[in-house]
């Protein structure tokens, strides 16, 4: 038995079938606006005009982002600062088989500085509440940010090994012990002075005033309590 041979479709078979199923498609698409006209008549074009004209939806905004970007950029504004001298006495004895046979004074007069506030870049989304038009916005805690002796305005004012110079002479080890001692008196000072309390203000005032510059009208700041453990010493 012969075998018919099967023709392949050749390339002009190809877009004569292409070309059958496009002009399909433009007569069913031509049929489809003529019912519709034929049903609403004028509005049919109008609607159509509509679709044509559309304007593409506008972009929507994360208010709650927005908001965290621009505060965190301003942890600086929201720094309290204290300074203040403080007199240190420190002290070292000599002693050969438990008697003390000379003692070494040194007087430190330290100037220091105390700075807190508030780290803004530890806000989350959770910090912020977006209702209608009113943002609130809640504070991380204020802290202690750095504390430090100022060593170009401090100086030893006496130094002194006894009535015989029989003290040890230890001023570099004394002038340090001083320094640290110096710095917790300054500290405690700051914390007395609330200078938590007033980093909290700052922060308040200056995160509330950055957010209105941003077209925000109704903002809520919440800043966190102070508690005695936030600002001891150590």
């Amino acid at each position: 038995m012969r075998r018919k041979n099967r023709q392949k479709p050749g390339v002009g078979s190809v877009f004569k079938n292409i070309s059958l199923m496009l002009t399909g498609s433009g007569l069913l698409l031509g049929a489809v606006l003529v019912v519709g006209f034929l049903r609403s008549g004028d509005r049919f074009f109008d609607q159509l005009r509509g679709l044509i004209d559309a304007k593409p939806p506008e972009p929507k905004v994360e208010t709650r982002s927005v908001v965290i970007q621009q505060v965190r950029q301003a942890s600086e504004l929201t720094t309290a600062v204290f300074t203040m001298e403080a007199v240190v006495p420190a002290q070292q004895d000599a002693a050969i088989g438990g008697v003390v046979i000379g003692t070494t004074k040194l007087l430190y007069i330290a100037r220091g500085e105390v700075r807190a506030g508030v780290d803004l870049s530890a806000l989350t989304p959770d910090s912020v509440q977006v209702t209608g038009e009113t943002v609130r916005l809640r504070l991380p805690a204020p802290k202690i940010l750095d504390k430090k002796i100022d060593v170009a305005r401090s100086s030893v004012y006496d130094y002194n090994r006894g009535p015989l110079g029989l003290g040890p002479d230890v001023a570099p080890n004394l002038q340090k012990l001083a320094q640290e001692e110096a710095l917790k008196k300054i500290q405690l000072a700051a914390c007395s002075d609330g200078i938590l309390e007033k980093a909290n203000d700052r922060a308040k005032l200056a995160v509330s005033s950055l957010i209105r510059i941003s077209g925000i009208k109704e903002v809520i700041v919440e800043p966190q309590p102070v508690t005695s453990q936030q600002c001891s010493a150590s």
